[in-house]
This record gives structure tokens, sequence and C-alpha cells, in this order.
């Protein structure tokens, strides 16, 4: 849309940022993972609001 011609530069820091906050993301999504599959297992074991734990007795 813009007629400007792209500065080298600017362009290798926004790929950089971009590199960067890739790199945050997917730590964030490991780490939520992780804890997610480590509330799993305890899960099963607290009762919901009926009692129940989820296992079968």
């Amino acid at each position: 849309m813009t007629d400007r011609p792209k500065d080298k530069s600017l362009s290798g820091s926004r790929e950089e940022r971009l590199r960067q906050a890739l790199r945050a993301n997917l730590a964030r999504r490991k780490a939520q993972a992780r804890a997610r599959a480590a509330g799993e297992t305890n899960d099963k074991t607290i009762p919901d609001a009926d009692g129940e734990t989820g296992k079968d007795s």
C-alpha cells in the first residue's frame, strides 16, 4: 500500500522481535502443557461438586 522502500535494518529488527516473541510463546505453551499434565493426575482424585472423584470404585 505504501510506496516507501523497505529498510533492511528495520526488517531485521522486526524479524528478531518476532523470533523472540515466538520463543517466549513456545516456552509459555510448554509450561502450560506441563502444568496441565501434572494437574490431570491430581484432578482424578479431587472430588467435584457432586462428590465424584472421576475414578471407578
